[in-house]
């Protein structure tokens, strides 16, 4: 069986490749469809379709991102699809960040005035370059300390509570 992630943005796709590259997830490239993640939200992406259509096992697909309520649409047309999860990082990526910098309390008492992604443009500089929505900011503030990434989502399952029904942490993909 392979897997199949599906990741909502380039953010999530490059947070996915760098805990790959680590060793940090249950799974490795061996196990992926194409051997690695897509920046993709429905399967009818047409970077997915070479891939879909020359695999002919069954496929778990997971989905990556903060935003989980659309449905994967032509999911009947790949019948080797087995299950379809998502792991969601609700309300937004960033949150993760603002969790790293151990901003989570400050975050807390203007969330109901600002989203994480406005919240970090605010507060969150990394080798002195303010936080500007871009993977290349990911990749520069996590790269060289995955363990920080990986314990901001530990934590942020810790701190978020429960998600609704049917929707996982990333915290559940980790070893």
């Amino acid at each position: 069986m392979k897997i199949l992630i599906m990741c909502e943005g380039s953010n999530e796709l490059k947070v996915m490749n760098m805990l790959l590259d680590a060793g940090k997830l249950r799974f490795s490239r061996d196990d992926l469809l194409d051997m690695r993640p897509f920046h993709a939200r429905q399967l009818t992406s047409p970077q997915l379709k070479p891939a879909l259509d020359s695999y002919h096992g069954p496929i778990e697909v997971y989905r990556i991102g903060d935003k989980m309520t659309d449905n994967l649409k032509d999911q009947k047309y790949y019948l080797n699809i087995v299950s379809v999860q998502k792991y969601c990082t609700l309300p937004e990526l960033e949150i993760l960040l603002v969790i790293a910098e151990g901003l989570f309390g400050d975050y807390e008492k203007v969330k109901s005035k600002q989203k994480p992604k406005e919240f970090c443009k605010n507060n969150i500089s990394f080798n002195r370059k303010r936080y500007n929505n871009s993977t290349e900011f990911y990749e520069n503030y996590f790269s060289g300390r995955i363990n920080l990434l990986v314990n901001a989502i530990i934590e942020y399952r810790r701190l978020h509570g429960t998600h609704k029904k049917g929707q996982g942490y990333l915290a559940d993909l980790l070893k």
